[in-house]
């Protein structure tokens, strides 16, 4: 679709580490690795977060290994996940873009959309309102974004990707094909490594390229979603910019064992663990959720996840725990299990008092006098005897994977299509 100079896409530039670097000047210009220290036996089986521009030019990057990153960058700084700050500073970053426009569709903790319609008036053109955009993020945050400006999505997210750090990329209306065709097709939304091989088996390698394949082509190969890349290889986008006040759609958190676990009991704690962390969010931002989820891979790798409804929506975490439990139960038993995750979904304001609040109404009071005690003195404030144990994850750590999560647009990579 084409129209006028209106989408905007900000991504925040190696988040994680530039927020440690700000806090921490003499990081400043050193090669920082997100994630935890690997030679500390409690990260040995963790993974980069991210890192710093300086620590990519030794190949380390996102989800490689933290064992990895650092045989390819030995003389890295490693530093744990700050789950909790980072998601303060993201909050300061999206109240900076809604001084713009209240159309902002954020689409991860360190990237949002915005449509700046209606908005010359007060703030100029799109890519004026970009570079002021751009400076408040630095004045306000003392971080630095890349800008993509666009009239969709989909170039807008491209042209913010392609000259980072602190880039801006303008593409003017018609432009949005010519601007796409020199460029690697996996720079593409939708086009995965498996995607790639068979594309690169037709003899395509450039975006370019893909366009000029005969659709009947790329049908042939990938089914529909042959359909679908031809359309992006012309720029072609109608997915509208949604914002401005949607709901949360789920709370997770999930840890990686440092070794893995077979003990029963010991999983069951973990589950634990994670469960209060799900519902202290949900209390929290005064939701409930309807239906729980658990995720579980194996020491193969082999990732599977399980839900359940329940029978009227819950923040209690014994309530969810007991469903988790019976989730994990039968895929666990007998297997090696290398990560474990507990996701609320379905989530909604409390509208009355179920049938179960009346009967644990006494649980309730428990659990709103402990909130309280931890707002006053700190998350680690009170705690389950049982989740003393060394080694679990902790409850109350805000890491990436344990945020409150909006509609999610568009993920950072694809699936590939099978």
């Amino acid at each position: 679709m084409t129209g006028g100079l209106h989408i905007i896409h900000v991504d925040l530039d190696a988040f994680f580490a530039a927020v440690e670097q700000r806090d921490r000047p003499e990081l400043r210009g050193k090669p920082v690795i997100v994630g935890g220290d690997p030679r500390s036996h409690e990260y040995t089986r963790g993974v980069v977060s991210t890192c710093s521009y300086e620590a990519r030019k030794f190949g380390v990057h996102s989800a490689m290994p933290l064992t990895t990153a650092l045989r390819l960058c030995p003389q890295g700084i490693f530093v744990p996940v700050d789950g909790a700050k980072y998601q303060r500073v993201s909050r300061e970053v999206m109240t900076v873009f809604r001084r713009f426009t209240p159309v902002v569709e954020q689409v991860s903790i360190d990237e949002a959309f915005l449509d700046v319609a209606g908005t010359e008036a007060l703030f100029g053109p799109a890519p004026e309102l970009a570079r002021r955009l751009k400076r408040e993020v630095v004045e306000t945050t003392g971080l630095t974004v890349s800008v993509g400006v666009a009239t969709n999505k989909l170039i807008a997210k491209v042209g913010s990707d392609l000259r980072k750090p602190d880039g801006l990329v303008v593409v003017e209306p018609g432009d949005e094909a010519a601007f796409l065709a020199p460029l690697e097709i996996r720079r593409l939304w939708g086009i995965g490594p498996k995607t790639a091989d068979r594309l690169h088996e037709l003899g395509v390698t450039t975006i370019g390229q893909l366009a000029a394949l005969p659709l009947e082509s790329l049908t042939r190969a990938l089914g529909d979603h042959g359909a679908t890349l031809h359309d992006r290889a012309l720029g072609i986008d109608s997915d509208p910019v949604t914002g401005g006040g949607e709901a949360a759609q789920s709370v997770s958190h999930e840890t990686t064992f440092a070794v893995d676990a077979t003990d029963q009991a010991e999983i069951e704690r973990t589950l634990l663990a994670l469960t209060e962390g799900v519902t202290a969010r949900l209390r929290s931002a005064g939701i409930r959720a309807g239906t729980v989820s658990v995720k579980i891979r194996d020491a193969h790798f082999r990732t599977i996840t399980r839900q359940r409804t329940l029978p009227e929506p819950s923040d209690l975490t014994d309530t969810i725990w007991r469903a988790a439990v019976e989730l994990a139960r039968p895929e666990t038993r007998g297997k090696k299990i290398r990560l474990l995750g507990v996701s609320a979904t379905q989530l909604g304001a409390p509208e009355q008092m179920g049938m179960f609040e009346i009967v644990d109404e006494k649980r309730r009071r428990v659990v709103d006098a402990t909130d309280a005690v931890r707002r006053r003195f700190g998350d680690r404030a009170v705690t389950r005897a049982s989740l003393l144990e060394r080694g679990l994850p902790a409850p109350f750590e805000r890491d990436p994977a344990s945020a409150v999560e909006g509609r999610v647009g568009i993920p950072k990579v694809e699936d590939d299509v099978e």
